[in-house]
């Protein structure tokens, strides 16, 4: 006996063989992109219950971008750290007096490489260079490996960070979220201990960050270059006293971060009902990847990430262009920060908007294609040796792709995931006149800047 279900799917295709039979190529053209678009609809509001569900707002309007409710997103606070960030400045502890008011938040996350540093390893003080995606930054000959300012593992992006409540591969910043319980780690002496002001994610990060990263301001700074002005309209409720400090700058730079959203990509633009913004090429990624290859149980919604820590056996930051000691507290990931062996070697899931705007993939940077990391999934054997198998997450399994579909998904990734104009969140200039992202005469010379 056949069941109902079957009956169905058998008189669905007589009818279908029929049309297609007495159809133009036009015609079955058009019937097979409908098909298409309504097998990729359904299977989104299957996984989600909304197609609007992984639309990423509008970068205005504020009452849909996740905030901190701690640090509400306004305009004047988005404007104001828009220019911070990019505030060369604001780079006065550099280590030499020549490299002062060269380098920038923005050094490590500009928008020319979607946001992250355009290298292996970022360089803020201590660099010099920038070529045409930040890919030709290196160390100023006045600084020795000890004096620069890298991190032991890849700068990650702020891109679509407002659906992050916590910040870094390890999520050490945030005082919320799965970050409750660990008050014990945040140690008095270290940026952790910026936890304790009891903000988000996004928000803990941009506060430590400005002097983890050697920046300066008060309000002689803020006179002298107009910022004052951009702080009382920012924070018109907060002291005097305090209102002009990396504090205050660090929570309007967070604001800012939050409104920097790749809403403008084929994805985003077919979700919004563009059912042609997609190539078919294009669609047929995006099926293998919210179906058979299960990417979605680790990147799902707007930003496709989340704020689950996973052992994927990644390597750690090495190669002839890593500089300092990559410390056995960052390679244990999420362990090095909650001192628990069960949360050993997991590292955060990360977004995957404007991935091909970087040459580096993994919190190592040990990959340099999305094709490579996908591949490195579908055969799941793990590259680090100092992580054993027993320590690897379960979700770290063979994916059984073949080739094709492997280039399927990286098209989907590479392709309808790129926002081509993140420009748009840079200022046309700063109030202290100063080049950006970087002001070093090598960068100001490969960025044609005065």
């Amino acid at each position: 006996m056949f069941s109902s279900t079957t009956i169905k799917k058998t008189y669905f295709l007589i009818l279908l063989t029929l049309f297609i039979s007495c159809s133009t190529e036009s015609e079955y053209t058009t019937l097979a992109e409908d098909l298409t678009n309504a097998e990729l609809q359904s299977t989104l509001i299957k996984l989600s219950g909304n197609l609007n569900y992984y639309i990423l707002p509008n970068s205005t309007d504020y009452s849909k971008i996740p905030s901190d409710p701690k640090n509400p997103i306004t305009e004047e606070k988005v404007l104001l750290g828009q220019l911070l960030f990019h505030e060369t400045g604001i780079g006065l502890e550099g280590k030499t007096e020549t490299n002062k008011e060269t380098y920038s938040c923005a050094s490590c996350h500009h928008s020319a490489a979607g946001f992250q540093s355009g290298i292996q390893q970022g360089i803020g003080d201590g660099g010099m260079g920038f070529g045409i995606a930040g890919e030709s930054r290196i160390i100023d000959p006045l600084y020795t490996e000890d004096m620069i300012d890298v991190q032991p593992i890849k700068s990650p992006t702020v891109l679509n960070s407002a659906y992050q409540k916590l910040m870094l591969w390890n999520g050490q910043f945030g005082a919320t979220s799965k970050n409750i319980g660990t008050e014990a780690n945040w140690t008095e002496g270290t940026p952790k201990a910026v936890n304790q002001m009891g903000f988000e994610g996004v928000e803990t990060q941009a506060i430590a960050g400005l002097s983890v990263h050697r920046m300066a301001l008060d309000k002689a700074f803020c006179d002298a270059n107009e910022y004052s002005s951009l702080f009382d309209k920012a924070f018109p409720d907060v002291a005097i006293t305090e209102r002009y400090s990396l504090v205050y700058a660090g929570l309007a730079i967070a604001a800012y971060e939050r409104t920097i959203l790749s809403n403008d990509t084929n994805f985003q633009n077919w979700l919004k009902g563009d059912l042609n913004a997609m190539t078919p090429t294009e669609k047929k990624g995006a099926l293998l990847f919210f179906g058979k290859a299960k990417c979605y149980q680790c990147h799902n919604g707007p930003a496709l990430n989340s704020d689950e820590f996973y052992a994927l056996g990644m390597k750690d930051l090495e190669g002839p262009n890593v500089y300092g000691i990559i410390d056995d507290v960052t390679k244990k990931g999420r362990g090095g920060f909650t001192n628990k062996t069960s949360d050993n070697y997991k590292f955060k899931v990360p977004q995957l908007y404007n991935l091909t705007d970087v040459q580096f993939f993994g919190h190592g940077g040990s990959f340099t294609s999305i094709k490579e990391v996908i591949a490195y999934k579908n055969i799941a054997t793990h590259e680090n040796t100092e992580v054993s198998a027993s320590e690897l997450s379960g979700k770290f399994s063979p994916l059984h792709l073949s080739e094709e579909e492997v280039d399927l998904i990286a098209t989907f990734i590479e392709t309808s995931l790129s926002d081509k104009n993140l420009n748009r969140y840079t200022p046309g200039a700063l109030p202290t006149g100063l080049c950006f992202p970087n002001a070093d005469p090598s960068s100001r010379a490969d960025m044609h800047c005065n």
